[in-house]
């Protein structure tokens, strides 16, 4: 008979069994803890490195020129509150803190927001500025002093985005609205100033609200914790990359205190995507969103924000504004419960708007081309990582107001060519700058400006037809001892045996010889005859050098067909060429770029403006005279069917075969313009330079009303009276005489008796024409 074993000889031989087992276990705790704080270890390090060194890779922001006030100012009223509105000033009753603004009549009352240029730092000021017509009558402080000058903030137009296109605008803690910080921790993490990371009051709080709903109603993510997700982590949802979120919080709040871990949030927090661009933080997004300083916004806008960071798309105010709506007044409604706000205050703020700007103010593909433009002349002293890295503020000459002009121009004028046969398949492209600087102020690379692709204003290389013929004259009037004004020239049919054995026949654009005419005759109506027949009398080497001279670096071969506008150049380099020749004959190269700033607000780089004379005044004078008279009576008339007869232009027309180019180009005292007009294939265009390029060019022109053409006469130059018949000196009582600049020495002798006739009875015509 078997003998019962007893519980207690039970037990001991379980617990012998179980000991092995428990030693195991006990090992591989161990060796769990060994690697949990191995993994620890390993997370601080991450930790530390990233939030301790260089956390974010900052583009470098692009900024227009600055609004420089001062009496005297060329600057309408409407114009002004175009660029406040650009700038986002708040229009109110009265100006009340920085960026808001008053108008009263012809007084614009105004609080500057202040800034920091490559000179120093300008003060934020309250102003008062007085218009009277187009320009600025009175500059006051609030006092009542009277201003020498002030300075507005440049609109930022974009930035030079890294390959991940992330974008922010860094903000310090210090410099944030009072109600941000409030709101943000009343609707995202209630106990953010007490918890160490982790709050284990919010996960039991989440847990319960999503038990009780039946569904995912509310995180229990700390601000710590959504920093660490979006700094350090995947949007994975995974028990392992929560519990690793979890421990990296904990270890970020053992290194740096609520202050530091706060700024960072607010600097990295996803809130919008804006085409590739991302917008992080509550900086940008203030800018993006109501195009304003993030210190400026009102309580309602900074709930707006904090109620998008659940979610950036589904709550986007542009695209969802009842959903935006309805979660900014929750948000409003949650600093009313914990009294941060009173109720009435709560009742103010959900009864406004919500205010968003109608696009993102600093929308990447704003200002596509004239940006493309920055970008490479910038490459030309940094290295890619330093402009999209580094956040550098970059200042340029762009002048939105003036790049508002010709966007207008263009759009306006093509949609009243529309009803011609191929309008819609022309491309375009515009340039313009100061004369006296080179500085480019408004550029469009595309027929839709706003839209980054191919930038026709730099890329687009074109035959540039009769653009090229005031070099031809210039050539010849820089040897006054053989050519002047009135010299003759002969606009007859003749043709030219090239070393291939090729044929050049060249022919008016209207079919026609007009027999023996003045020189300057040749240029103003544009003549093909006369132009090449002079050219090649000149040497077609010597016309390129010419070329060479105004800015063209282009090498073309000395063909006689160049004569003519054969070779091609992009409009950028058209201007170069005629900048030369609305400066007087002085060479300066065209630039976007004014100053460089570090991210900190240092100086880095400036670009001043290069001069260098090439061409003597006295050519230049007359050559601009000519030029003068293509605007008055030959090719480009009609401008002056929309401009007034008292406002001086000088400009040249430019036709290719087949109206495949459409080019004009031409300036006043303060402003040049290039425009072309034809087809990315090449193809046939229903417009010559006067009735496709031209019309854009005087549209702008009515609308920028820039100053006449005032160049002085140089001393090298006098006028002669001549008899408009023959072009000898004449008395200046005999009938119908007029006078003519010529280089000294070269005029015709004066006194000559009155009447004596025209060689050509087709030169009287034009004159009498001329006269009228």
């Amino acid at each position: 008979m078997t003998r019962p074993r007893s519980p207690k000889s039970r037990s001991k031989r379980r617990s012998s069994s179980l000991r092995p087992w428990l030693g195991w276990a006990f090992k591989l705790g161990l060796v769990g803890l060994v690697i949990l704080a191995g993994f620890a270890i390993y997370l601080d390090a991450v930790v530390q490195e990233k939030f301790s060194g260089k956390r974010w890779t900052v583009p470098a922001k692009v900024y227009a020129r600055p609004l420089e006030l001062f009496v005297g100012l060329k600057l309408s009223k409407d114009d002004f509150l175009k660029e406040l509105d650009a700038l986002g000033y708040r229009r109110e009753s009265l100006s009340n803190g920085p960026g808001a603004a008053s108008v009263s009549g012809s007084t614009v009352e105004l609080n500057t927001r202040g800034f920091q240029f490559y000179e120093g730092a300008e003060p934020a000021q309250r102003v008062r500025v007085r218009f009277s017509g187009d320009f600025v009558a009175g500059l006051n402080q609030a006092s009542g002093a009277d201003l020498a000058v002030a300075r507005l903030e440049p609109l930022l137009i974009g930035g030079l985005y890294p390959a991940h296109h992330e974008d922010r605008v860094l903000i310090k803690l210090d410099q944030v609205p009072a109600y941000l910080v409030e709101t943000l921790v009343a609707t995202e993490d209630r106990e953010f100033f007490n918890h160490h990371g982790v709050s284990i009051k919010s996960i039991a709080r989440a847990f319960w609200v999503n038990a009780t709903a039946g569904e995912l109603r509310q995180g229990g993510s700390t601000l710590t914790q959504q920093l660490v997700k979006n700094f350090y982590l995947t949007s994975e949802r995974s028990i392992s990359r929560k519990a690793t979120e979890a421990m990296m919080a904990v270890l970020l709040e053992l290194h740096y205190d609520k202050r530091e871990i706060l700024e960072a949030y607010l600097n990295e927090v996803f809130l919008g995507q804006d085409g590739q661009r991302a917008i992080h933080g509550f900086g940008l997004a203030s800018q993006y969103f109501f195009g304003q300083p993030l210190a400026e916004l009102k309580v309602e806008q900074i709930a707006l924000l904090v109620g998008m960071v659940k979610g950036p798309s589904y709550y986007n105010p542009r695209r969802f504004p009842e959903r935006a709506l309805e979660r900014r007044n929750l948000v409003i409604d949650l600093l009313a419960e914990q009294s941060v706000i009173t109720p009435a205050e709560a009742v103010a703020a959900k009864a406004k708007p919500l205010g968003v700007s109608k696009r993102g103010s600093l929308a990447d593909s704003s200002y596509p081309a004239f940006l493309d433009l920055v970008k490479r002349q910038l490459r030309e002293d940094y290295r890619e990582e330093d402009l999209t890295e580094e956040g550098l503020r970059i200042f340029t000459s762009f002048d939105p107001i003036l790049q508002s002009k010709a966007e207008t121009s263009l759009n306006e004028t093509l949609k009243r060519l529309e009803g011609r046969k191929g309008v819609d398949q022309v491309e375009s492209a515009m340039v313009v700058s100061n004369p006296e600087t080179g500085e480019i102020q408004a550029l469009i690379g595309s027929r839709q400006p706003r839209f980054a692709g191919f930038n026709r204003a730099v890329d687009a290389v074109r035959p540039i037809g009769s653009l090229i013929k005031p070099a031809v004259y210039l050539t010849a009037l820089e040897r006054p001892s053989q050519y002047t004004l009135t010299s003759w020239v002969a606009d007859e049919p003749f043709s030219v045996k090239g070393q291939d054995g090729q044929v050049w026949r060249p022919q008016n654009y209207d079919r026609r010889a007009h027999g023996t005419i003045y020189l300057y005759q040749g240029l103003a109506n544009s003549y093909n005859l006369s132009t090449a027949k002079l050219g090649l009398e000149l040497g077609v080497p010597n016309v390129l050098k010419t070329l060479e001279r105004l800015g063209v670096s282009r090498e073309w071969p000395a063909y006689p067909s160049m004569l003519l506008g054969a070779g091609a150049l992009s409009p950028m380099e058209v201007a170069t060429m005629y900048q030369t020749l609305a400066n007087g004959g002085f060479n300066t190269p065209l630039r976007a770029i004014r100053s460089v700033l570090t991210a900190e607000g240092e100086p880095l780089k400036r670009y001043p403006f290069q001069i260098q004379q090439r061409f003597d005044p006295g050519s230049i004078y007359l050559v601009q005279n000519a030029m003068q008279r293509v605007m008055r009576e030959g090719t480009a008339r009609s401008v002056y069917s929309q401009l007034p007869s008292s406002l001086t232009l000088a400009g040249k027309t430019g036709t290719t075969n087949d109206s495949r180019d459409s080019w004009f180009a031409g300036f006043s005292q303060d402003l040049l313009a290039v425009v072309w007009l034809g087809r990315d294939d090449n193809g046939k265009t229903p417009l010559t330079g006067a009735t496709g390029a031209l019309q854009v060019w005087t549209s702008f022109m009515r609308k920028a009303d820039p100053l006449p053409l005032d160049m002085p006469m140089p001393d090298n130059v006098v006028q002669a009276w001549i008899d408009p018949h023959s072009g000898q000196g004449s008395d200046p009582s005999c009938p119908g005489a007029v006078q003519m600049p010529y280089i000294r020495g070269s005029e015709p002798v004066p006194g000559a008796p009155c009447g004596l006739g025209a060689p050509v009875d087709s030169v009287m015509d034009w004159v009498r024409g001329w006269m009228q």
